[in-house]
């Protein structure tokens, strides 16, 4: 983790976030922890609590939640331009994480401190329409999670791992272990293997060591 020392440029935040009012720029410039988050770094821990929040500037954030044996559920996955939801209604609410948050790749974050979120939602419109829209996307891809969850078998919630991997990062290969996506999708390695085995068979994903090719299936 490394972070800068400057505030962020005012102009680098009005071409990721054209919408909003210049005043309001201004405000985030000001207030915004500037940070660079190498691979794997966690952004958010389960059970702390938040005093501030992330926006993605550049990169890719995976939002999960984890049980005692420390398998996750993958919630969604935070774009550039996009703020986590979830850690909204846990600064509104003055309350412990309930989410973590990882960084997929080499990523940077403006990190806002809980106190700018209530006053901005009154000063800028453009703020509060963001932010109601950052809420509706996540709820929307919470029950699409939940649904996976409960109605697709688990060779379904593979090919959605897949596909949802597609849409957030445009890749078509996955760099990481059975176990990682056992992780993810809350089941065993084993489970999972036997599964990446069949796709083989069908030609819909090519294996290698710790990397995927999942082209065919997007």
């Amino acid at each position: 983790m490394e972070q800068h020392d400057i505030p962020i440029a005012v102009d680098i935040l009005r071409k990721r976030f054209p919408f909003f009012e210049p005043q309001l720029l201004e405000e985030i410039s000001k207030e915004g922890e500037w940070i660079t988050f190498e691979q794997n770094d966690e952004l958010m821990s389960e059970g702390k609590y938040i005093r501030s929040f992330p926006i993605v500037l550049e990169g890719l954030v995976r939002v999960c939640r984890a049980d005692q044996e420390g398998r996750e559920v993958l919630l969604y996955y935070l774009n550039p331009g996009q703020v986590c939801a979830m850690s909204l209604t846990c600064c509104m609410g003055r309350m412990q994480s309930n989410i973590s948050a990882f960084a997929e790749e080499d990523t940077e974050i403006l990190r806002i401190p809980v106190e700018c979120l209530d006053r901005w939602m009154i000063d800028y419109v453009t703020w509060k329409e963001f932010v109601m829209y950052a809420y509706r996307t996540r709820f929307d891809e919470l029950l699409t999670t939940i649904d996976s969850i409960a109605f697709k078998k688990m060779d379904e919630r593979l090919v959605k791992f897949f596909s949802d991997r597609f849409k957030a990062t445009g890749e078509t290969t996955y760099n990481g272990t059975h176990q990682d996506i056992a992780n993810n999708l809350t089941t065993s390695r084993e489970v999972i293997s036997r599964l990446l085995k069949q796709l083989e068979k069908t030609g819909d994903v090519k294996i290698s060591r710790n990397k995927i090719d999942f082209s065919s299936l997007v």
